[in-house]
């Protein structure tokens, strides 16, 4: 039988920036099937931390009618309904109507 040893909570998760530049607080980071949002600024090649739980705010395609409850994906620069290309970022936790800019989103985690 294996065994685990028990490395933290997973709420926010240790990130190295590789990206070449400086990854300030708040951005939205694409990860392979989700995302993450950066806990503070992180430097390149820094690690720092990348929150994975909880509930946030972000910028939204206006076009979209989206619905509570509605899964949404991230295109690199806004929430989507669409999901062809676009990165999953988890569900609408409040309804965002057409011409609404922002939305509710609950990560993945």
């Amino acid at each position: 039988m294996s065994k685990a040893s028990y490395w933290q909570r997973g709420e926010s998760l240790d990130y190295k920036n590789t990206t070449g530049e400086m990854i300030q607080a708040d951005t939205i980071v694409t990860l392979d099937t989700r995302i993450g949002i950066a806990g503070k600024d992180i430097g390149n090649n820094e690690i720092g931390s990348l929150h994975v739980v909880g509930v946030y705010e972000m910028p939204k395609l206006q076009t979209d009618d989206i619905l509570f409850g509605a899964a949404v994906y991230y295109d690199g620069t806004q929430i989507t309904l669409s999901q062809d290309g676009n990165t999953p970022a988890g569900y609408a936790v409040q309804a965002a109507g057409i011409d609404t800019t922002k939305v509710l989103v609950k990560l993945l985690g």
